[in-house]
């Protein structure tokens, strides 16, 4: 499944960064190549550096994966619920106050990671289900109209944003 068209979601700065792909890219092939990296990163960390912030305030490398996880399963419920004809307005989230809440920092950081990867097998195969129909079908989520692929495709750039914040400011390399 190739990048949504420019009328499946809104021109907002968010959207535009999160889904900034080539237009042969292929969903199934970025979020593979994506789940190879960070189970390679975040396997290789040492304690200290899951509890590894860039700044004072600013997430751990764990609360990161964990936020990752929360983001994903998120995104995917609204790919789940527009794809099923939802006519509700989906909610958006306080991806903070949904931290806080999560308690990633007291969690086992392996357990978090088997979270994130049981998650990206799930998305993969929900995704996989969809119909040419479903992936074009638009709802409104957050506020915003957007289509089942557009949303598919933001877990991706999510993900891609994150990786790259990991590269830039926790000298993350991958």
């Amino acid at each position: 499944m190739f990048p949504p068209a420019s009328y499946e979601y809104p021109k907002t700065s968010y959207f535009t960064e999160y889904l900034n792909f080539e237009p042969n890219e292929n969903i199934f092939e970025v979020f593979e190549n994506q789940t190879k990296i960070i189970l390679d990163i975040y396997q290789n960390l040492s304690p200290r550096q899951w509890s590894y912030a860039y700044s004072p305030g600013k997430w751990t490398l764990q609360q990161l994966l964990g936020h990752m996880v929360d983001t994903e399963r998120i995104i995917s419920y609204r790919a789940l619920a527009i794809s099923r004809g939802e006519q509700q307005a989906l909610p958006g989230f306080d991806e903070n106050a949904y931290l806080v809440k999560a308690h990633y920092e007291n969690q086992n950081p392996e357990l978090i990671l088997k979270q994130y990867h049981l998650t990206r097998q799930a998305t993969i195969a929900l995704l996989q289900s969809f119909s040419p129909d479903q992936w074009n079908t638009i709802g409104q989520a957050n506020g915003n109209s957007v289509s089942v692929r557009a949303l598919s495709w933001m877990i991706a750039g999510h993900e891609k944003h994150h990786l790259s914040i990991m590269n830039e400011r926790y000298a993350i390399r991958n």
